[in-house]
C-alpha cells in the first residue's frame, strides 16, 4: 500500500510539472517607475544642442535664435521637470516636438508640451498608433488612445526638414525597424544624430513586432543609421549613454549574431519557450548585465518577428 501511495504521489508531481510546462507564456505587466525620484540630467553636446536623460527615452534639445526643436518627451508625469531643465538652458519656447516613434516612454509628455504651444511632428503612422491606443505583446501593458491635443499636428511620409531661426533638423523615416513609424533626427550643424529606439546602448532593444517591427528590420534600420553617421558624430540613442558610430557597429554585430542564433534554434524545430530556455544570448547577457527576464523578452520578440 505504501508503494502504491508513493507512486501515486510521484505521478501527481509529474502531472503537475507537465501541466505547468504546458502552460503558454504569460506576459507580465510592468509597474510604472516612481517619477517623484526621477532627476533630469542635461549634457551639453555643443552648438547649442543638449541631451536630456531622465526616465524613458533620451531627449535632444536644439536651441535656435527664436525657439527650440525638441526630440521626444519621456513620460507625462515628468513634463514639469523636463520643462524646467529646458528653461535652465534657454528662455526660448519649444517650437517643434519631434517624436521618434509612438511608445509612451517617448511620447507621454505630448499633451503637456502641446498645451505649452509646441507643434508635435512625427511620421504619419505615429498618429494612427497614438489615436487608436496600443498594447505590448511582451509585457501586457496597455496604452489607451491619446487625446487629440497629444496627436501630431504635422506629419510626413519619408523625409522632412524643420527650420527655426539659426537651426535645422532633418527627419528621416526608417521603415519597419523598431516600429512602423521610426524617425531618425539629424542636426547637421551640431553633428548630432538622434536614433530613437532603433539604437539602444547597454541593453537589448525592444522590437515591437505587433506594430511593424522585426529583427531583420532593426538590422536594416541600423544600417540606415550607420549610413547617416560620420565617424565623429555624436549618437543619442533611444536609451543608454551618448555613443559613437563605432558603438553602433558593435551593436549591429550583436543583433546579427543573436538573430542567427535564434534562427538556428528555430530551424531545429524548437518552440519559443525552448529557445528561451536554451539561453542563446548568455554571453551578451553577462556583458550587458541583463536580467533573465530581460534576456528572455528579447529572445521572444526576435523569435516572434522571425515567425511572422
Amino acid at each position: 500500500m505504501k508503494a502504491v501511495t508513493a507512486w501515486a504521489g510521484i505521478a501527481a508531481v509529474l502531472l503537475f510539472c507537465a501541466t505547468v510546462m504546458a502552460q503558454p507564456y504569460q506576459p507580465q505587466t510592468t509597474p510604472p517607475p516612481d517619477f517623484s525620484k526621477t532627476l533630469i540630467h542635461t549634457r551639453d553636446l555643443g552648438h547649442r544642442t543638449y541631451m536630456l536623460e531622465g526616465e524613458g527615452g533620451n531627449i535632444v534639445v536644439a536651441v535656435g535664435d527664436d525657439g527650440v526643436i525638441m526630440v521626444d518627451d519621456e513620460y507625462a508625469p515628468l513634463h514639469d521637470k523636463i520643462k524646467a531643465a529646458i528653461a535652465a538652458i534657454t528662455p526660448q519656447p519649444i517650437r517643434y516636438l519631434v517624436l521618434t516613434h509612438f511608445h509612451r516612454d517617448h511620447t507621454g509628455g505630448n499633451e503637456g508640451f502641446a498645451r505649452d504651444g509646441a507643434t508635435i511632428v512625427a511620421q504619419e503612422s505615429v498618429t494612427e498608433r497614438l489615436k487608436a491606443g496600443t498594447h505590448s505583446g511582451v509585457t501586457g501593458n496597455v496604452v489607451p488612445p491619446a487625446p487629440d491635443i497629444a496627436l501630431p499636428k504635422q506629419t510626413y511620409a519619408g523625409y522632412l526638414t524643420l527650420q527655426i531661426a539659426g537651426r535645422s533638423a532633418q527627419l528621416t523615416h526608417i521603415a519597419n525597424a523598431h516600429t512602423d513609424g521610426d524617425t531618425a533626427v539629424w542636426f547637421p550643424d551640431a553633428n548630432v544624430l538622434a536614433t530613437g529606439d532603433i539604437v539602444t546602448f547597454g541593453r537589448y532593444p525592444n522590437i515591437d513586432y505587433l506594430y511593424g517591427g522585426s529583427i531583420d528590420g532593426m538590422i536594416s534600420g541600423v544600417d540606415a543609421v550607420l549610413g547617416m553617421a560620420k565617424d565623429d558624430t555624436k549618437i543619442v540613442p533611444g536609451h543608454g549613454s551618448l555613443g559613437t558610430r563605432a558603438m553602433i557597429q558593435d551593436y549591429r554585430a550583436m543583433l546579427v549574431s543573436l538573430r542567427e542564433r535564434v534562427g538556428d534554434l528555430m530551424r531545429k524545430g524548437m518552440t519559443e519557450d525552448e529557445v528561451v530556455a536554451a539561453h542563446p544570448t548568455a554571453d551578451y547577457d553577462a556583458k550587458l548585465h541583463v536580467s533573465a527576464q530581460g534576456a528572455g523578452n528579447f529572445v521572444r520578440v526576435v523569435y516572434r518577428s522571425l515567425k511572422h
